[in-house]
């Protein structure tokens, strides 16, 4: 798949999740066979460019493969400038959100607010597309509610602007995260517009990703909450598209492995006082996907102030395990 002049490994993209898509957990994804990792996404408030958590936002630092940044906002000058600013920093594509569905967001009318007014939808997707010259890419939901699905007019809208990729998220705003993702309106948008369209939603597993991309004809999935604490899902999925077999499941060791080494990027990137609090909620996610872990023993990790002791009582944890297996 092709976005614009940059192809990429496979059709697997790691969603830009707020608080979670950050150089680390980007990197991690990509070993595990993401062919691209958008990042979250970055307000295009000025008051807002130089702030620290704006800047770690915005770092690539020695990042693999293909720099997306997502943009948020509704002015489209400072869309446009928000853009140029990215891209001087080392952004190979920007993407503008017109799908979160936060309240935050909604209530200043960004995010998927935005979907409410075509017309400045277009103001805001040619003042980006004509202010840089890399690609822009666009992240929507299929409408505001269930009574205003307008997907098919803003992929048009994205086409004409100049839009090299468009995602859709399988539902409306009104519907937040709430019941299944539904696909069908994704399928109608693919008909409609010849740019690539990207599926997105509830897409959890090998056998989904599947489906989701034969009975949409989408040209690629995007993987968000799935991923956290599962970075392995991008190769299982690859392996069973690619060879309609499963990979096996992670072993201990391999989990054990894998939290320790994202552990130290995240200390590395953070500071360690901010790289503790932050690795507390992917050490969650990644004990989901365990058995056997003792709610005391994921407590006291929660408790853990200095990365030596977090680390340290993560390998308690996970020793148990390793001798209970071998029991």
């Amino acid at each position: 798949m092709h976005i614009g002049p940059y192809q990429l490994k496979n059709n697997l993209i790691l969603a830009p999740m707020a608080g979670i898509s950050d150089r680390p957990f980007r990197e991690l994804c990509k070993q595990f066979g993401a062919g691209l990792a958008v990042s979250e996404m970055v307000a295009s408030n000025p008051a807002l460019r130089q702030h620290k958590r704006t800047l770690l936002k915005a770092d690539h630092d020695g990042e693999t493969g293909i720099r997306s940044v997502q943009i948020l906002g509704t002015d489209p000058q400072l869309m446009a400038d928000a853009a140029k600013l990215n891209a001087q920093r080392g952004a190979q594509i920007i993407d503008i959100n017109m799908g979160c569905p936060a309240k935050k967001v909604c209530s200043v009318a960004a995010g998927s607010a935005l979907l409410r007014d075509e017309a400045l939808v277009k103001r805001i997707l040619d003042a980006v597309v004509n202010a840089v010259d890399i690609p822009v890419t666009l992240k929507i939901r299929t409408g505001w509610d269930l009574h205003s699905r307008n997907a098919v007019e803003i992929a048009r809208i994205a086409e004409n602007a100049g839009i090299a990729a468009l995602t859709i998220h399988g539902r409306t705003r009104a519907c937040k995260f709430e019941g299944r993702a539904e696909h069908e309106t994704l399928k109608k948008v693919k008909r409609a517009i010849s740019i690539p369209v990207i599926a997105n939603g509830d897409i959890d597993s090998p056998e989904q990703a599947r489906f989701v991309l034969e009975s949409t004809g989408a040209d690629a999935i995007m993987i968000g909450r799935a991923a956290q604490g599962n970075p392995w899902l991008f190769s299982q999925i690859s392996h069973f598209i690619n060879h309609g077999k499963h990979l096996e499941k992670p072993t201990v060791t391999d989990i054990h492995n894998t939290i320790s080494s994202h552990l130290d990027k995240l200390y590395s990137f953070y500071g360690n006082a901010s790289g503790v609090r932050i690795a507390r909620k992917h050490i969650a996610w990644y004990f989901k996907h365990l058995e056997s872990v003792a709610q005391d023993a994921q407590s006291n990790i929660n408790r853990a102030q200095y990365p030596s002791q977090q680390i340290a009582l993560i390998n308690s944890a996970f020793n148990l395990l390793t001798s209970d297996s071998a029991a």
